[in-house]
């Protein structure tokens, strides 16, 4: 069983998530806290695999407790808010203090709007479970001092990563120097929480980062995160390579999908590209690696102990198409060292 425990200062909320969280056999809710305080004492007394937490709350809000439990007792968080639907910032602030992964609890009348959300958070919960938490220290954001590359256009860089996966690109883009060779990333992540995401990466990175356009010839020292819903691939005119973006069927359960984006590098860039996937649940980006791999490029994997959930890496090694496994902090000096 999956013990989990619910904070939210609405006693109708409690007991609707509650509802949703016990109609699946494998999660087991032991206890509702109405604020932070009342949860810090639950949390250490039932040690649960999983807390839910609102953003909203009396006494202290949801983030600034949960940066006070990442700090001090570790667990692994799921955000359930209705300002998560609409807030991109407060979103970022909970994945960057800690939280695992989130759900948007509708507007109001969360009773009419638990079937809406029913699947997506049952999912999330479970996923959290498998998560590796570590003790997380507040860090005052700067730039990272990086080495200078020769200059490169020919070369590629593509990331795939999902759960757990924005502060894991926020290491791995911080540690590449202003003219790295360009970058395609796909994050499994809603649209509407993306482009903030994209300028907060570009107010932390040396490189340049922004949203992905139908189009966009690639440049130098770019980083190019994929649309929500919508495939990104590379593409190639004479010695210059291109973004295409469109909608399309889930591959591997995604659109945007990380197998699409690698099997495209794999056909356009061949030996010129390089491969990495981050934490992430799931098999997205597995195959696709493989392709990669098999068509001349280096291919990267993060480690088991530095993901916050080792699905999408461990499936891309055991298919081996994977050429190093790192820890996330290795990650970014590999890629500068492929490309020396």
């Amino acid at each position: 069983m999956i013990r989990v425990l619910i904070v939210d200062d609405s006693a109708t909320a409690r007991h609707i998530l509650r509802e949703i969280l016990e109609s699946d056999a494998r999660l087991e809710v032991v206890g509702l806290a109405a604020d932070a305080y009342i949860a810090r004492d639950m949390i250490v007394e039932l040690k649960p695999d999983v807390v839910c937490l609102d953003v909203e709350m009396p006494r202290m809000d949801g983030v600034t407790f949960l940066q006070k439990l990442m700090l001090h007792y570790p667990t692994p968080v799921v955000m359930v808010s209705s300002l998560t639907r609409n807030s991109a910032k407060i979103t970022l602030d909970a994945l960057e203090a800690g939280a695992v992964d989130y759900v948007a609890k509708p507007h109001s009348h969360i009773y009419d709007g638990k079937e809406e959300i029913k699947e997506e958070l049952i999912q999330k919960v479970v996923n959290a479970s498998f998560a590796r938490v570590q003790k997380k220290i507040p860090q005052h954001k700067c730039r990272t001092n990086v080495a200078s590359l020769a200059e490169t256009t020919h070369k590629i860089i593509a990331i795939g990563s999902s759960t757990g996966g924005t502060e894991a690109l926020k290491v791995v883009l911080g540690g590449l120097p202003k003219n790295a060779p360009a970058v395609l990333v796909v994050q499994h992540m809603p649209q509407s929480f993306l482009e903030s995401f994209a300028l907060r990466l570009n107010q932390t990175c040396a490189v340049d980062v922004k949203m992905a356009r139908n189009g966009e010839f690639v440049q130098t020292g770019t980083v190019y995160i994929a649309q929500g819903s919508k495939h990104m691939v590379l593409r190639r005119s004479g010695a210059s390579y291109f973004i295409e973006i469109g909608l399309g069927a889930k591959v591997s359960g995604h659109c945007p999908s990380v197998d699409v984006l690698f099997n495209s590098v794999s056909k356009v860039a061949g030996s010129n590209a390089i491969g990495v996937i981050l934490t992430g649940m799931g098999s997205d980006g597995a195959r696709g690696l493989l392709h990669m791999h098999e068509s001349g490029a280096k291919t990267i994997a993060q480690s088991e102990e530095s993901c916050v959930v080792y699905g999408m890496p461990k499936e891309a090694i055991k298919l081996g198409g994977v050429d190093e496994v790192l820890p996330l902090g290795e990650i970014a000096q590999a890629v500068v060292k492929m490309l020396s």
